[in-house]
């Protein structure tokens, strides 16, 4: 009993050895207060943490700051990224249309474990009207410490990839 206990208390907060780490978010004006919330969470975890916006809680696109946020991964400024939307539904779908990006939308820690560990998610969407800043914190700890288990997996990904040069074959085939 007590190992599990401890082991979820080390759950619930990222390590002190995260100096020099960094992390991109974003959202639209559905995650725009939990977004607010989970920086200052970061900051204090000493994550050094870039917001694409948006800056207030005005209705704006959430495709277009899935782009934003996307490009800062593709182009390897950051490693991993959290998107925030109303839902994080429409937000993690924008975002997976980008090629490269691995956006799983996280309900709770064991969704956040197993994008990692299985899916090698680069960005996680996160509900802003529907999760709670306690599990949404808990969700970027798990996402931001949990390591891709590689293996079988690893194939799978590669598939994913193989998906995406397809399309862009097809593309440029038209």
């Amino acid at each position: 009993y007590q190992r599990r206990v401890r082991g979820l208390f080390k759950s619930m907060s990222i390590s002190t050895s995260t100096k020099g780490r960094s992390i991109v978010i974003g959202s639209d004006h559905g995650g725009f207060e939990l977004k607010n919330i989970l920086i200052e969470y970061l900051k204090s975890q000493s994550y050094d943490v870039s917001d694409v916006g948006c800056y207030d809680n005005k209705r704006c696109d959430y495709p277009d700051i899935a782009q934003k946020l996307c490009q800062q991964i593709i182009n390897g400024t950051y490693q991993k990224g959290v998107l925030l939307c109303g839902t994080g539904i429409g937000i993690s779908i924008a975002a997976n249309k980008i090629n490269g990006i691995r956006c799983a939308l996280c309900h709770d820690h064991y969704t956040a474990k197993m994008c990692r560990q299985h899916n090698d998610a680069n960005v996680i969407a996160i509900g802003g009207r529907n999760t709670g800043p306690e599990v949404a914190k808990e969700i970027i700890n798990t996402f931001l410490e949990e390591k891709f288990e590689g293996q079988h997996h690893s194939n799978r990904i590669n598939k994913i990839t193989n998906l995406e040069q397809q399309e862009e074959k097809q593309k440029h085939n038209c």
